[in-house]
């Protein structure tokens, strides 16, 4: 990415990720996180409802389509949408590290228009970890994953405990997802937030 600032560049001693034994198997579909997620929520009417796969070695691929909701300009995506759909496919990587880390830097270079009904095409990896930073980069592209190269981004993620949504959320959905009585939905709600 051009112009990436120091921040987002590896530390000499970082080292390379390694998928946990447990991720998602490659091709396997994520799910959603928590069903308000805008990200990746069904629950959410305008939300991005971004479906993220599960790729070879630290990768992930998704796919977002644009709708009239997320327009900025007449009939063009707002930047701040595809720069959220970017982060969402981001922080998907984590799934694969099977770590709860949320974003602390995230730097977009906006290449190309993506139009309304389009399907943008995400690709992400990890690129390294240090401690608890994990560095990633992601690219979207208009027409397939071959297609050409609209958004891109490259990406800081801090390892943290559950306790920072906790103590952080708002005690409504902090408690509606910690009363959900299904062990799995409760448990994946704090497990994952870009």
């Amino acid at each position: 990415m051009s112009g990436t600032s120091a921040a987002l560049t590896p530390p000499a001693d970082a080292i390379a990720p390694v998928r946990h034994p447990d991720a998602p198997a490659p091709g396997e579909l994520l799910g959603a996180h928590y069903g308000h997620c805008f990200g990746c929520g069904g629950e959410q009417p305008h939300g991005l409802h971004l479906e993220a796969r599960a790729g070879d070695g630290v990768r992930v691929t998704a796919e977002f389509t644009v709708r009239a909701a997320h327009q900025g300009a007449p009939g063009l995506a707002h930047g701040g949408v595809l720069a959220a759909a970017l982060d969402e496919t981001l922080g998907s990587l984590n799934w694969l590290l099977r770590v709860i880390a949320v974003t602390g830097r995230l730097e977009t270079d906006f290449v190309r228009p993506v139009p309304v009904d389009t399907v943008l095409h995400l690709s992400a990896e990890v690129t390294a970890v240090a401690g608890r930073k994990i560095y990633s980069t992601a690219t979207g592209r208009l027409g397939g994953p071959d297609g050409p190269v609209a958004v891109r981004a490259d990406a800081l993620f801090i390892e943290v405990k559950v306790d920072h949504f906790i103590d952080n959320g708002r005690p409504q959905e902090i408690q509606a997802a910690m009363s959900d009585p299904d062990q799995v939905r409760r448990a994946r709600a704090f497990e994952v937030n870009p």
